[in-house]
């Protein structure tokens, strides 16, 4: 007795092939998709900041947000001083990914701009524009010292959730390892010293 046509079988056997790469590359499957929310709507392609170390900073950012949203939410309104509900917004009802609220987010802050300004920037670019073409049009290109100051936020987020991160040189250069970072985290701002 058959249970299957030699076209069945043959279909069967191409859904498979087909399917497996994907699940081995860590696609999201229907019970994973709906636990991650909108977050993992968002493609995975880089995020086109003309630089390959953020892309991949921001990359891990999309993991990190499907995992601990609050924290991650935590994160931009309270360092970067975009409001929670906004950003929410931007996340659930937007669709954007949330490497590109924390984008908008920390550009905003570090290039002086107000953050509504830079999500209406990267709206009018589009996502094929790449976030290098919208700092650009804010005076803010790649190279520059907002460029800096976003790579020192990411950083500086990656220690606030206790998170590992690997530093390019340049990085290992301005900011020291992990410990001496911590060191200057706990130094008073104002010059004064502390006594214990």
């Amino acid at each position: 007795m058959r249970l299957f046509s030699p076209s069945a079988g043959l279909l069967l056997c191409a859904a498979l092939c087909t399917a497996g790469p994907a699940v081995a590359q860590g696609a999201a499957t229907p019970a994973r998709a709906s636990a991650a929310g909108a977050t993992a709507a968002a493609p995975v392609d880089a995020p086109g900041t003309d630089d390959a170390w953020i892309d991949r900073q921001l990359l891990d950012i999309d993991r990190y947000a499907a995992r601990y949203p609050d924290s991650f939410l935590d994160e931009v309104a309270r360092y970067a001083q975009m409001p929670r509900g906004y950003a929410e917004v931007l996340l659930r009802e937007r669709r954007w990914p949330p490497r590109d609220v924390y984008v908008a987010a920390f550009l905003a802050k570090v290039a002086g701009r107000p953050y509504r300004e830079v999500v209406r920037a990267r709206t009018a670019a589009g996502v094929p524009a790449g976030w290098a073409a919208v700092a650009t049009g804010l005076d803010a290109p790649p190279g520059s010292l907002a460029y800096r100051a976003l790579r020192h936020a990411i950083v500086a987020s990656y220690d606030h959730w206790d998170r590992p991160i690997v530093l390019d040189a340049l990085l290992r250069r301005q900011l020291g390892d992990r410990a001496a970072r911590d060191r200057a985290a706990a130094q008073p701002q104002d010059g004064s010293t502390r006594t214990q």
